[in-house]
C-alpha cells in the first residue's frame, strides 16, 4: 500500500503549496438545518471557481450526500479500512467533476482505532492534501468525541443554523464547546432558510453574543433565503445549485462563496499546524 501511495504521488503532475489542501468543517448543532445541502453546493461553487475540491462525507452512520447526489457509492470510507483500499479509491464522482467520499462508519472509533490503523489513515489522507486545494468536511449534527477531533483539526468552521431559538441556541453551545475545548480556528456563521433579509440581524446578535460571553470573533457569511426551488432539488436527488441555477437559494451561495473566497486572505494559515499535525497533537494532549 506504501509502494501504490508513492505511485500515486508520483503521477500528480500540478504543483502544490507545501502546507497542502485547506480543511473546512461544515457544522451545526441540531440536525434538519440544511447543513448537508450547503457543504455540497458550496463545493460546486468553488469547483465553479477553479479549485480542486474533494466533499467528505463525515456524518457517520447518517451521511447523506450521495443521497442528495442521488448517487450509489461503489466504496465508503468503511472499505478504507476494511479492505485496505487507497483513498483514492474510496473517491466518488459527482456532478460538475465534484469529488466525494460517501460517509460511514469508518471513523467512528477513531480514538479507540489500533496506531497502524491510525497511520495508514494518516498516511492516504495526506495524499488528499496533495490533491486538492479544499476538503470539505461534512460532519454530523452535534458533537461525539470523535467528531470534535476532526473539527478541533480543521483549519476553518462554517457554522450552519437557521433562524429558529432552539437551532441558535445550539449553535451557540456547539461554538462553546469548540472554544472551551482549545479550538482557535476561524469560525463562520451561515444563517439557512432566511424568511427575509431582515433574518440578517440573527446573526449579528449571534455574533454579538459569542463576542461578549465567549470572548472570541466569528464570522458571518450571509444567508440562504427559504426556497421551493431547494426542496424540488432535494426530491430530485440534484444540488439545487444546478436544479436552477437563477433560484434564490442558489444566487445566495454563489455570494456566499464569493464572500468567503474574497475574505479568504484576511485569514492567515501559514503559522498554523496543517490538519495532520493538529490531529497527532491533539492525541498527545498537546492543543
Amino acid at each position: 500500500m506504501t509502494d501504490q501511495a508513492n505511485s500515486l504521488r508520483r503521477k500528480m503532475k500540478t504543483p502544490h503549496p507545501t502546507r497542502g489542501a485547506r480543511t473546512i468543517a461544515f457544522i451545526s448543532g441540531k440536525g434538519g438545518v440544511g447543513k448537508s445541502n450547503i457543504s455540497l453546493n458550496f463545493s460546486l461553487e468553488l469547483i465553479r471557481r477553479n479549485k480542486k475540491v474533494v466533499l467528505f462525507d463525515l456524518d457517520v452512520g447518517m451521511g447523506n450526500i450521495n443521497i442528495l447526489l442521488g448517487l450509489q457509492p461503489k466504496n465508503t470510507i468503511v472499505d478504507l479500512f476494511n479492505e485496505q483500499l487507497s483513498i483514492i479509491e474510496t473517491i466518488e464522482k459527482g456532478p460538475e467533476g465534484l469529488a466525494y467520499i460517501a460517509g460511514g462508519t469508518g471513523l467512528s472509533r477513531f480514538l479507540e482505532m489500533k496506531q497502524a490503523d491510525k497511520d495508514f489513515f494518516y498516511e492516504q489522507f495526506e495524499l488528499l492534501t496533495e490533491m486538492y486545494d479544499y476538503i470539505i468536511f461534512d460532519m454530523g449534527a452535534g458533537i461525539t468525541e470523535t467528531s470534535l477531533f476532526f473539527i478541533l483539526a480543521a483549519d476553518e468552521c462554517m457554522v450552519v443554523t437557521t433562524g429558529e431559538p432552539t437551532a441558535i441556541t445550539d449553535a451557540y453551545s456547539m461554538i462553546k464547546q469548540i472554544t472551551s475545548n482549545g479550538g482557535t480556528m476561524p469560525i463562520h456563521l451561515i444563517l439557512n432558510r432566511a424568511r427575509s433579509q431582515g433574518e440578517s440581524t440573527t446573526l449579528k446578535q449571534l455574533q454579538k453574543v459569542i463576542r461578549q460571553f465567549l470572548q472570541i470573533e466569528v464570522y458571518p457569511l450571509g444567508l440562504i433565503p427559504e426556497d421551493k426551488h431547494v426542496v424540488q432539488a432535494v426530491i430530485r436527488q440534484i444540488p439545487y445549485s444546478i436544479f436552477n441555477e437563477k433560484a434564490p437559494a442558489a444566487r445566495s451561495i454563489k455570494q456566499i462563496t464569493e464572500s468567503y473566497l474574497h475574505n479568504e486572505t484576511d485569514i492567515t494559515l501559514t503559522d498554523k499546524p496543517a490538519f495532520l499535525k493538529k490531529i497527532k497533537n491533539l492525541l498527545r494532549g498537546k492543543l
